[in-house]
């Protein structure tokens, strides 16, 4: 494991040992950007990795055992990692849980999750969403009742990404009906064996199960895995979605889309097409100015100013560039859009239709468009 403290390199020597890093270990048949997500025991391998060679957790404090990166040698390794073309992680464990543990979890609680989160032991998946309550987290209606040392759940959570491969889960629950609807939310920790709890995956429109309903049937839970005070798991909540929305925010699902566009104009000929070539042109000015503000915002937040509102409208237009551009996919391979797999021979190696597919829901997760507009709306009015 790596020892010298990697904020001492400048930041073209970190870059270098970084880029060397990957090259050297990173699994060829995982080299497949967009569609690729790891999953299982494909993420608990690639934290096994990173943790046995000293990259794990990069901006998580020293004293919990990460790297305690300045946030530009952050940027720098999701640069490298979008340049080697590597797959996708959620890591909820390690970039939402955690920061969550560090800042409002107990010592007792720091001590039993967050080593096995670090050395990728523990998966964990987020129990926000609900049927009923999606965007607006504050009407969710899972409960959880005092019983002795433990809470009594009961209810159901939708839309939980991974939850199949979760070893546990973070939850929000109501634990007081009488009180302004996100005063009486609770943040809440389970094993996903404890009983009573069920997942049910879901078959979404590009083939994968990765999204899962769980309900919640009588499942106790210890009064131990409280985070935060009692009723207060909303400013808890509040936290973890704000780092959320930072990620989500980034350029490079838009920018590798553009890239699969590019190939496929000039390997079907369209380059002489004015109508093909304006539409990308336009495409290109978007995602250039969103990796323009993208870096704006990483420069304000490494001076330590973070305004909410223009993440929620990175987020917008990052989620929203991606969807134009994965329709222009389909646009330029014309017919062949409506094949199952359209993976267009030697001209790209990528299911064409599934990075179609993906684009869809992004415009949903972690704060639907409209939601964010609204917030960003009120913020420029000065509405609370």
């Amino acid at each position: 494991m790596m020892t010298q403290d990697l904020n001492l390199l400048s930041n073209d020597a970190f870059r270098a040992r970084w880029r060397g890093w990957l090259e050297q270990n990173y699994p060829a048949e995982w080299r497949i950007p967009i569609i690729r997500r790891l999953a299982g025991d494909e993420e608990r391998r690639w934290h096994r990795m990173t943790y046995e060679a000293g990259w794990r957790a990069p901006a998580w404090p020293k004293q919990y055992g990460g790297l305690g990166l300045s946030l530009e040698k952050q940027l720098i390794l999701n640069e490298e990692m979008e340049r080697h073309r590597c797959a996708r992680v959620l890591d909820s464990g390690g970039v939402l849980l955690a920061p969550v543990l560090m800042k409002y979890g107990t010592d007792a609680q720091r001590s039993r999750y967050l080593p096995a989160i670090l050395r990728g032991e523990d998966l964990w998946c987020q129990g926000y969403s609900e049927p009923n309550a999606g965007s607006d987290l504050a009407s969710l209606r899972t409960s959880a009742v005092r019983d002795g040392e433990a809470f009594l759940v009961n209810g159901q959570k939708i839309w939980t990404t991974l939850a199949g491969c979760a070893d546990r889960i973070f939850v929000l629950v109501r634990t007081n009906k009488e009180v302004k609807k996100q005063a009486g939310i609770s943040f809440l920790l389970a094993d996903m064996d404890t009983p009573g709890l069920t997942v049910r995956p879901i078959l979404n429109l590009a083939d994968e199960d990765e999204l899962c309903e769980v309900f919640f049937e009588n499942v106790r839970i210890p009064a131990e895995n409280l985070v935060g005070a009692l009723d207060q798991g909303w400013t808890v909540a509040k936290a973890l979605l704000g780092d959320e929305r930072i990620s989500n925010g980034a350029p490079t699902l838009p920018r590798q889309a553009f890239e699969v566009l590019e190939q496929l104009i000039e390997t079907r000929g369209l380059a002489e097409d004015a109508g093909v070539t304006d539409r990308a042109a336009s495409l290109f000015c978007d995602v250039h100015d969103l990796a323009a503000l993208h870096s704006q915002v990483a420069d304000a937040a490494i001076r330590g100013e973070v305004d909410n509102a223009v993440l929620g409208m990175m987020k917008v237009l990052a989620t929203e560039a991606f969807q134009d551009i994965s329709e222009e996919i389909l646009n330029v391979i014309d017919e062949d859009a409506g094949l199952q797999s359209p993976t267009i021979g030697a001209e790209s190696p990528l299911d064409l239709r599934k990075i179609y597919m993906i684009a869809r829901p992004s415009t949903i997760y972690a704060g639907a468009s409209e939601v964010q507009r609204n917030i960003v709306s009120n913020a420029l009015m000065g509405k609370s």
